[in-house]
């Protein structure tokens, strides 16, 4: 089962292409673009006509396989070449370079002259466990989503008020079914829970600059026909304070060992605000998005800065149906665009993972790493 008609990322065996969704075209066209050459799949990720981190990995598998494909007799030199240029496409998301690694890993042992179909194979895999991870997280987090439907309804009878009529939970950027191949990580926890029959509404923040809140999510949860309404990215505050989110959940470019969470930047501005006013704040992340070898998100996971144009320009649907793009700043303005922040371990109540909640702390993930190890030995 998908969440869509259309995986975010897919491959036709029949013509032997590789298709993406080019989000950059997100909500007002629905275009399928085809990846055909190591140079398309890196500009892919780098132009974020694909983005998340784990839709950003197993496109990169695929890079690979193109890479190897046009070669007669590919070498190891070509798989080398193809793994650097597209590590260092984007420096934040994690999966990347875990995609990457697995790829080259599998491959380190395979004869040369099998080295393109196996290359095909491990992306191939990679694209069925992304679906398989985030439908199995959305169901970890729907549990829990559940119960706290659940204990809404209690406390409500208890004092003697009228039954609530839904949960509400805010998110923010684009955790869904495309940021990954299908499901999504925080909104897979979304699509769950719903299937659970549970009346949810999503507040959706905007997500300047690139608005991936209003123009992926926004689309993404019509699709599905989940209840939400789109807010300025400086409203979530305001709704927390007066009682009108019950819980936080966001999706995670890179985790450290420690628990903190790097994501879109203004996470960690929500964070600060769920605390505040005693709010769960949940982030869903598949495994492979923890990064075991960082503790301290702070000082050592590299933040990307991007082109001051996302933020002094912005594309639209005008009047008469037409897209175009308009500049919002004086001319020559100077502008700052940093893509990621780190919210801190403590600001986080759990990680919501394929393999069940963990408390965002190292000795919980520690423990999570340890059994990743000893089932690798075994």
């Amino acid at each position: 089962m998908t969440t869509t008609a259309h995986l975010s990322l897919r491959y036709d065996a029949a013509s032997e292409r590789v298709l993406i969704v080019d989000q950059t075209r997100l909500p007002h066209d629905f275009i399928e673009r085809e990846l055909a050459s190591l140079d398309d799949a890196c500009e892919a990720i780098a132009a974020m006509w694909v983005r998340g981190a784990p839709l950003i990995g197993v496109t990169a598998a695929f890079g690979v396989y193109l890479a190897l494909k046009p070669q007669v007799g590919a070498s190891r030199a070509v798989l080398a070449s193809a793994i650097e240029r597209l590590a260092a496409t984007r420096p934040t998301a994690i999966n990347l370079r875990w995609a990457l690694d697995r790829v080259a890993a599998q491959l380190a042992d395979v004869d040369d002259s099998i080295l393109c179909e196996s290359a095909l194979g491990c992306a191939l895999a990679l694209h069925a466990e992304d679906i398989a991870t985030c439908a199995a997280l959305g169901e970890q987090g729907a549990e829990r989503l559940s119960q706290l439907w659940e204990a809404k309804c209690a406390a409500a009878q208890s004092a003697g008020l009228a039954a609530p009529t839904q949960l509400n939970v805010l998110t923010h950027c684009n955790a869904g079914a495309l940021a990954t191949v299908d499901w999504g990580t925080a909104l897979a926890v979304i699509y769950k829970t719903q299937a659970r029959g549970v009346p949810i509404h999503v507040w959706v923040d905007e997500t300047r600059p690139r608005n991936q809140g209003a123009s992926l999510t926004c689309w993404e949860l019509g699709q599905r026909g989940v209840a939400h309404t789109l807010i300025v990215d400086n409203a979530g505050g305001h709704l927390m304070q007066h009682g009108l989110v019950d819980c936080c959940v966001v999706g995670s470019d890179r985790t450290t060992l420690n628990g903190d969470v790097c994501n879109k930047i203004g996470t960690y501005l929500k964070a600060l605000a769920a605390f505040d006013n005693g709010i769960p704040f949940y982030v869903a992340l598949p495994i492979s998005t923890i990064d075991f070898t960082l503790r301290d998100g702070l000082s050592e996971i590299p933040i990307e800065e991007r082109a001051g144009e996302e933020v002094s320009h912005i594309t639209g649907r005008d009047d008469d149906g037409r897209v175009c793009r308009v500049q919002l700043t004086p001319d020559a303005t100077r502008v700052s665009n940093y893509g990621f922040d780190v919210t801190p371990a403590r600001l986080v109540t759990a990680l919501i993972t394929e393999r069940g909640l963990f408390e965002a702390n190292a000795e919980s993930l520690s423990a999570l790493h340890a059994q990743l190890d000893a089932q690798a030995v075994g």
